[in-house]
């Protein structure tokens, strides 16, 4: 895939992305040469490998699901804006 000048100001155009002629064409050479590693990468043989989501070989630490907090409704509460014992009473918005 090549991308040429054209095709950078189309794109430019529609991200609303201002790009001068000289930035065009570097950002034309970067993504070529992108899109050329990534032809690359294509040609690798990959179908017997695991996909992997680190490369170090570590075990995520479980923990059990513990409450550490309680009874804590009264303090959040009190952070009310006017006083009452259930529930939070803010001012009234129209719009």
């Amino acid at each position: 895939m090549s991308i040429d000048l054209k095709t950078i100001k189309h794109i430019s155009k529609l991200s609303r992305i201002s790009v001068d002629e000289k930035k065009a064409e570097k950002l034309a050479s970067d993504l070529n040469s992108i899109f050329d590693f990534i032809e690359k990468l294509n040609e690798l043989k990959t179908e017997n490998v695991e996909p992997l989501t680190s490369v170090a070989e570590t075990t995520l630490k479980l923990r059990t699901d513990e409450v550490k907090s309680k009874n804590l409704r009264e303090q959040i509460i009190k952070n009310s804006p006017k006083d009452n014992e259930d529930y939070f009473v803010v001012p009234k918005v129209i719009e």
